[in-house]
Parts: C-alpha cells; structure tokens; sequence
C-alpha cells in the first residue's frame, strides 16, 4: 500500500478520535493525527540515529534520533509503537517499547499530532528498511549532543521536539 493512502484517526486537543483521514489529506490539510517516538538504545546503551529517506512523505533526509510514525487507525500508541520499532529497525520479537509520555506537537504551519514517547532495548543486530532509513549508526549520548550543533545534520523537528521533552523527563524523574 502506499503510505499516502494509509488512513488515520483524526483527533481532536484533547486526543478523542473525530474522524478518519487517508495519511496524504491528512497531512496535506494538516488534520492533527497520532505519532509514535521510540528512543532505541543498544547493549551498550547507544542510541539509534538514523537519516530518513529522501522519499519520506514528511521531513525527507533529516535525521532523527527515534524511529517511529504515525497510528493507523483504531490502532493503540502502544500496539503502532512495537510495531513501528520492529519495522523501522528491521527486526522481530522486540520487548514492548516503554511508555514514558504524552504531547501535542504542533509547528504553527499546519503540521500537528498527538506524539507518545517510548524507549526500548534492542540487543540483536538491526537490519533498517531500506525504504525509511537512509544511514544509520548508534551514537553515544555526548555525540548525538554535538551533532545537535553540527550544521551538517539538518534533524526531524518534531523529533528535536520529542527529545527536548525526554531529557526534561528524565531530569524530572532522576530527582
């Protein structure tokens, strides 16, 4: 299937369904859907980075420090992450992703969703889809903060978004 024609739930500020979209009206008439965000961190606790493809729908070849997309409908946050990690990371029998939390993303030009933040282990040797993920590699948390910086590494903003509120979470809960 095409991933335009993949139809989402429409939701409201509050998270309710309200109607269903295909994913390209969806995004081309910024109608707020729902999104996963899973922070994957190997055995030595590296996390996954990843440069999308230059084919993706929304922010094509900017890198991201989650995998992860959008909810089909009637699909749960929790059933699209495992299923999203498992994708995107080309492997089978991951644990379940961890949630962690809840937010509304919204640029301000149209681009909205409700994005549930998980974090997963992934101890077996990935094998990414060639049709999402351009380049990857697991970087240490002090490298992924210089890249930050790096004008070369142009990232998702949502995902800077979803990362920005994870550090503040973990900060919140180290306390």
């Amino acid at each position: 299937m095409n991933p335009a024609d993949e139809i989402l739930d429409i939701v409201d500020e509050q998270d309710q369904v309200i109607a269903q979209s295909p994913r390209g009206e969806a995004y081309a008439q910024g109608l707020r859907h729902r999104a996963v965000f899973i922070q994957t961190r190997d055995a030595h606790d590296r996390v996954f980075i990843h440069r999308r493809t230059p084919t993706k729908l929304v922010f094509p070849s900017l890198y991201d420090m989650f995998v992860g997309g959008v909810v089909g409908a009637g699909e749960s946050y929790d059933d699209a992450a495992l299923r999203e990690a498992e994708e995107e990371l080309g492997v089978d029998g991951l644990p379940h992703p961890t949630f962690l939390f809840k937010f509304l993303y919204d640029d301000g030009a149209g681009r909205t969703w409700w994005s549930a933040v998980y974090e997963v282990r992934c101890d077996v040797p990935v094998s990414p889809q060639a049709e999402e993920v351009a380049w990857h590699d697991f970087l240490e948390e002090g490298e992924i903060e210089r890249r930050l910086n790096d004008n070369d590494w142009e990232w998702v903003p949502d995902g800077l978004a979803a990362y920005t509120r994870l550090k503040e979470h973990r900060e919140g809960t180290a306390g």
